[in-house]
């Protein structure tokens, strides 16, 4: 029987792992589409202490932000009610089924990721578990292996059906850099980024969405409906990144209205990803600022996952001239909105913005500056913190 105290008593930690929150600068919903996005972490993380506790079974991971503790044993892994705690649970047990070298551990996780805003504290919190434990273990698993397993547990455990973007962004980025990544064959591309003098900029709703609740879920079985009816009059087409507009427009008459919206959106996010590709490589930035208003559009109107605090945040933005762009981000139904802003104008815009919002809302504004980071990493080993 193992301790059950909430704070670990001594703290001969074995390892430190941080994991990151992510942003996508282009191409939300589009991973599980089997197309192109433009993620980063982001320098908001979530950290892992672990240790090995000489048990064969028994684990113990602390929470300090819901201060509470999850204890389990390796062969009794099973869904929670609790869904922080199915993403640590469905990390394991997908991690069981590659290996059985897994033992019994003590971990404890502390995060500044804000939970529900869209920068993905999931994947940091699914991420950081699957590297600590290979590292802890030796297991052998290389960094796609933690993210796809990642993912996995996610749709297994959590419900959520998410694509690989988030779990690949959290493990895979680099400092100062964007990752282009394919996602049908997970090839990619680091795509440097220099936006000074401009700033990425999050405003947060403080509307906390909840994806695994179905709307997400329900988007994703909208748009394979949809490739069900493209396929029946071009059976030999794979994914919507074959689908131009112009094809859509002549198969519309056969879309029910909504599975047409859905669609449409995908096809035309697609594009406007590869767009800003060149737009970055060029550093045009002014292109960059209309494909993000332009993405917001398609995102209210044609996927429906905004909401109407978003909608508020990006119309507001468009009467300050220090913003070129924003758009809301993540999965949608809350979260934050991401703004390309000059930095001459953050604080001014900040401070108005957070006054019409709360007028607004009644409710209050967080904001904060989102730096393209690293992944998934160890940082500190053999401590005695």
């Amino acid at each position: 029987m193992i301790n059950s105290a909430k704070v670990f008593e001594k703290n001969d930690w074995e390892l430190i792992i941080e994991s990151p929150g992510r942003i996508n600068l282009l191409g939300e919903h589009i991973d599980y589409n089997d197309g192109y996005v433009l993620p980063t972490a982001i320098d908001m993380k979530t950290q892992f202490k672990l240790k090995k506790n000489g048990s064969d079974r028994a684990c113990r991971v602390y929470s300090k932000n819901f201060d509470t503790q999850l204890i389990f044993e390796l062969d009794k892994v099973k869904p929670s009610q609790k869904q922080w705690e199915n993403y640590i649970l469905g990390v394991v047990h997908e991690i069981k089924k590659m290996t059985s070298e897994l033992r019994g551990f003590d971990c404890e996780v502390v995060s500044d990721i804000p939970i529900g805003s869209g920068v993905s504290s999931s994947a940091a919190l699914e991420c950081g578990l699957a590297y600590g434990l290979n590292k802890l273990f030796d297991l052998h698993l290389d960094r796609i292996d933690i993210v796809k397993l990642s993912q996995r547990a996610e749709h297994n455990f959590v419900g959520t059906k998410c694509g690989i973007m988030d779990q690949f962004a959290s493990v895979m980025s680099k400092e100062n850099n964007l990752i282009f990544l394919d996602c049908l064959s997970l090839s990619f591309e680091y795509i440097p980024i220099t936006l000074k003098p401009y700033k990425l900029l999050l405003l947060n709703t403080n509307v906390t969405h909840q994806l695994a609740s179905g709307e997400y879920n329900k988007r994703r079985q909208q748009c394979e409906e949809g490739m069900h009816y493209i396929k029946k009059f071009y059976p030999s087409t794979r994914s919507f990144r074959e689908v131009t507009p112009e094809v859509l427009m002549e198969l519309k008459p056969h879309f029910p209205e909504v599975i047409y919206k859905r669609c449409f959106f995908v096809v035309q996010e697609i594009i406007r990803v590869l767009k800003t590709v060149e737009a970055l490589k060029s550093n045009a930035l002014d292109k960059l600022g209309i494909y993000m208003y332009e993405t917001h559009e398609g995102l209210s109107s044609l996927y429906e996952v905004s909401c109407p605090e978003l909608d508020f945040l990006v119309d507001f933005s468009k009467k300050n001239d220090s913003v070129l762009g924003s758009r809301m981000m993540g999965g949608g139904f809350g979260g934050c909105t991401l703004s390309l802003i000059h930095e001459d104008g953050v604080e001014e815009f900040i401070s108005k913005a957070a006054k019409a919002y709360l007028n607004a809302f009644q409710k209050p504004l967080t904001a904060f500056i989102a730096m393209p980071s690293n992944g998934t990493r160890q940082i500190q080993a053999n401590s005695n913190l």
